[in-house]
């Protein structure tokens, strides 16, 4: 990334509101600290840099422009936590409690509080995660700064520092402030977590450093530009702060939650309806009694509706999953991007340290008069300090086959490169004392020095402009054996970052599970498409200048933008913002995307994100806003995190199939009944006790053994409330049917006898029976694609789980527990009954699930033409994002 492009986003201060004092006077909109003549950056700022501000004048400025710290909004414990109980599901489990503790069943209530309290638990202990990445980024600011003030130098708190102000930087210092560097010879900064750059970049005077860069060499002065949030670094953390997409689990929780309860009031209201007319105009029998029966009866009935263990099961089944996920290296910090995951269809991964080692490697030297490509790597290996830990140095001295040789050599003098110079230049004392300059640097530069002819540097010239289109770095290596009198061009070094040995595989694994993958870096252009070349992405990688508008609002991107981005295959010189963009861009074209990063300039993005991923080695800003968190090096946990993702979200689909068609199973028995044959099939505790023997088991569906989908997989609200409505009124038909029998077995004395039925009590007793057994054979059936009696089978902890509830219920009828006794031939007549019905429910989910892909592959056919101009990894991700989606 050049230094103009860089410098270009390093606005000027715009000073803020404070609560000490007024707002100071505004510097031009136009001004761009970065750009402007650096006179005229000390004219606009009032300073003059050998004196520093005045003391008064920096705290007049400090009233007005705030602070140098980022912005941090404080919302009160009580309002905090309210908020964990506000929300339709939240509302739903409320009113479930409430209707308890109404009609005195307080061990209902126990249980019902005792969820809404777990629920409320995970979300405080996920919004202490988010919150996370906003305090790391603070971390990284410096806690203190050098300041010129009145004359005098003087260390105080980087947060007093005020535009104007004239600052110190030098080795291991943090950059307190956005800066424009006024004197000194040079420094080389690591802004590599802010801009993506794999390479300290070499600053000069005139040159801006930016808040939050670390100084690695050198020291210089200068004048802060800008301060606090209007900071590069503020800039990114304001990103950060209103990053974030909302869970698509909530929102399915929130449709299917709102679908059952109209459905319950519905029918709650029919059964309301029938019943005052029965009483009041039919029997003219009318009583408070009767009011507060029906009253308790349909309250019951609604808690019966209300699916009080979805979030504990969807919760229970992913920390479940974050723990598988645990041992193979992965650290979940937000449970709800496992489900995000399963769905994700794009993944946009960052390249320095994620695709690529980070590690600068050297390829086989290009020979002017060295002999020997060894030879020409040793003498850039002395031209280096190996203390001072500079990428390059390090790259040279490890590429040497034998290190040893470097100890018949004794150092004397070194020049440390400077970007003036271009180059570094050491002079070394060989073992027979023999004196040698040896120097390496910019290819320009090394030209210069040995004062080659125009052919030579035409060579240099078309050597370097074929390795950058390769994405490597070119070093070129001089040695003098006359004290610098005349110097030899040794040669070339080309230099990259290489690919990691598992990103191409990885890559490969993604889009095999149907999941198109982008690359992102700080970098150029030409080392991106060269290491996309490698790992077999695509070619179309754009520089981020190419498609972003220099006003760039990430929140709001025209169509065009949007379009472009989607096209894409990657991009380089991106910034914060960009990336942040790029993400957002793709979400609100309906993808679910996943980001990986290591560095603060990732963290917007990966907090924005459906699913962010920190990789092994990440600053812990990227750890803070990430939800998924690498602990082992490079990508390939990815794919084994897709194949558990989608294998919970598999599981959480098959427990809200089941609970959807067993509530309207429950509810429309109980209301066609009390309608159309004035007989109510269930007592009131007979309701609860049965939502209790349905729901507790199903806590083990986390256990599952679930087939892993090879494309990806989100939310198809359609399709399952499809699928569940369908089962749940063959449910209806199942228990009314096994009803319709009881009520004549009581009116025919032989079918009584051979059923060993007596009683309306007994009848209550033996639906009750039919709604335990059936509805855990109806999650049997809800659980496969394929029929229920086909691999893969239930997990064992499933199956005991069921087993033991059934043996439960079984005993419950029997032996007359909170029921009235029925025999063990009726139980066997309803556990064959349920059996036998299970190959229908099994034939109606096949023939609903059916018709209704059959209707969505017509849609995806649709989809696919009107896009198919599109590319292969777009059209792929498109495809995957409307067909699931």
């Amino acid at each position: 990334m050049s230094l103009t492009t860089r410098t270009s986003l390093a606005t000027g201060a715009r000073p803020t509101r404070s609560a000490a004092g007024p707002t100071a006077a505004v510097p031009p909109a136009a001004a761009d600290y970065g750009k402007m003549p650096l006179d005229e950056v000390l004219t606009r700022l009032s300073v003059d840099p050998r004196r520093g501000l005045a003391a008064d004048e920096a705290r007049r400025r400090l009233l007005a422009y705030g602070p140098n710290a980022l912005p941090e909004k404080r919302v009160s414990l009580w309002r905090k936590i309210l908020g964990y109980f506000a929300g339709p599901m939240a509302y739903m489990i409320e009113a479930a409690a409430i209707v308890s503790a109404l009609i005195g069943h307080w061990n209902d209530f126990a249980i019902i509080f005792a969820l809404l309290l777990f629920n409320a638990g995970l979300e405080f202990w996920q919004d202490r995660k988010a919150s996370n990445a906003l305090a790391a980024l603070k971390k990284g600011l410096a806690p203190e700064a050098t300041v010129l003030r009145d004359g005098e130098w003087s260390a105080r708190p980087a947060a007093e520092l005020t535009p104007g102000d004239i600052v110190k930087i030098r080795l291991g210092v943090v950059v307190p402030a956005d800066l424009r560097l006024v004197s000194g010879d040079y420094a080389s900064i690591d802004q590599a977590a802010l801009t993506g750059e794999s390479l300290p970049v070499a600053k000069k005077v005139g040159d801006v450093a930016y808040s939050g860069s670390i100084v690695k060499q050198g020291e210089m002065i200068g004048v802060v530009t800008a301060t606090g949030a209007n900071t590069f670094f503020g800039r990114t953390a304001s990103l950060v702060a209103g990053a974030g997409a909302a869970s698509h689990a909530q929102k399915a929780m929130f449709e299917i939650g709102d679908f059952l309860i109209v459905v319950a009031v519905a029918l709650a209201a029919v059964l309301v309806a029938v019943k005052v007319y029965r009483d009041l105009v039919v029997a003219d029998d009318w009583s408070m009694a009767d009011a507060l029966s029906i009253l308790q009866f349909v309250l019951v009935l609604m808690v019966a509706s209300i699916p009080v263990a979805m979030p504990a099961v969807f919760s229970v089944t992913m920390a479940l999953g974050a723990l598988a996920l645990s041992k193979e290296k992965a650290i979940v910090s937000k449970l709800s991007a496992i489900e995000e995951m399963a769905g994700v269809d794009i993944l946009c991964s960052d390249k320095t340290g994620t695709l690529t080692k980070n590690q600068l490697t050297l390829s086989e030297p290009i020979l002017f008069e060295s002999k020997d490509a060894q030879d020409c790597i040793l003498a850039a290996a002395l031209a280096s300090k190996l203390e001072d830990r500079d990428a390059i140095d390090t790259a040279c001295i490890d590429a040497l086959k034998d290190k040893d040789a470097l100890r018949a050599y004794s150092m004397t003098k070194f020049i440390p490169f400077d970007p003036v110079a271009k180059r570094t230049q050491a002079t070394v004392t060989d073992a027979q004392g023999k004196s040698i300059i040896v120097s390496k640097g910019a290819p320009q530069a090394i030209v210069d020095l040995v004062h080659a002819d125009a052919d030579i540097a035409q060579r240099v010239k078309r050597i370097v402009d074929e390795l950058a289109e390769k994405g490597s770095r070119a070093l070129a290596v001089a040695r003098s054996e006359d004290d610098g009198a005349t110097f030899r061009l040794l040669g070339i070094l080309p230099m990259f970052d290489p690919p990691r040995a598992d990103s191409k595989a990885t890559i490969a694994a993604a889009r095999a599970k149907g999941v198109a993958v982008k690359m992102v870096t700080g970098d150029d252009t030409a080392i991106a498409i060269e290491t996309a070349r490698q790992l077999g992405l695509g070619d179309h990688i754009v520089a981020a200048a190419d498609i972003f508008p220099k006003d760039l609002d990430p929140n709001h991107l025209s169509a065009d933008v949007v379009d472009a981005i989607e096209r894409a295959d990657g991009f380089a010189r991106v910034f914060p913002e960009h990336k942040y963009a790029i993400v957002k861009a793709l979400q609100q074209r309906g993808h679910l995307v996943a980001m990986t990063g290591d560095g603060v300039n990732d963290a917007p993005a990966l907090k924005q994100a459906d699913c962010g991923v920190a990789v092994s080695g990440a600053t812990d800003a990227a750890r803070g806003a990430a939800a998924l968190i690498l602990t082992a090096p490079g990508l390939s946990v990815i794919s084994s995190a897709i194949d558990e993702a989608r294998r919970i979200f598999g599981r959480i689909e098959s427990y809200t199939t089941y609970r959807v068609a067993l509530t309207i199973d429950i509810m429309f028995v109980v209301v066609l009944s009390s309608v159309l044959l004035g007989f109510t099939p269930l007592t009131a505790a007979m309701i609860v006790v049965m939502s209790l023997l349905d729901d507790a088991p199903i806590m083990t569906i986390a256990y599952d053994n679930t087939p892993v989908e090879p494309r990806p997989i989100r939310w198809r609200m359609p399709r399952l409330l499809a699928i569940a409505t369908v089962l749940g009124l063959v449910c209806v038909v199942e228990s009314f049917g096994l009803l319709l029998i009881g009520v004549r077995a009581l009116a025919r004395e032989p079918l009584g006898e051979a059923m060993q039925l007596f009683s309306p009590q007994q009848l209550q007793t033996m639906m009750f029976l039919q709604l335990v057994v059936g509805g855990h054979l109806l999650l049997l059936v809800a659980r496969t694609q394929r029929w229920f009696f086909l691999p893969p089978f239930p997990a064992w902890k499933l199956l005991f789980a069921i087993i033991a509830t059934q043996l439960l219920a079984a005993a419950m009828c029997y032996f007359g527990w909170l029921v009235p006794p029925i025999s063990l031939r009726l139980i066997g007549i309803v556990w064959a009954y349920c059996i036998g019905f299970m190959f229908i429910l099994g034939l109606a989910r096949k023939i609903v699930a059916r018709v209704v892909d059959h209707r969505m592959r017509r849609q995806e056919k649709s989809v696919a033409t009107v896009e198919r101009p599109l590319s292969g990894g777009l059209a792929l991700a498109r495809q995957a994002a409307s067909s699931r989606g």
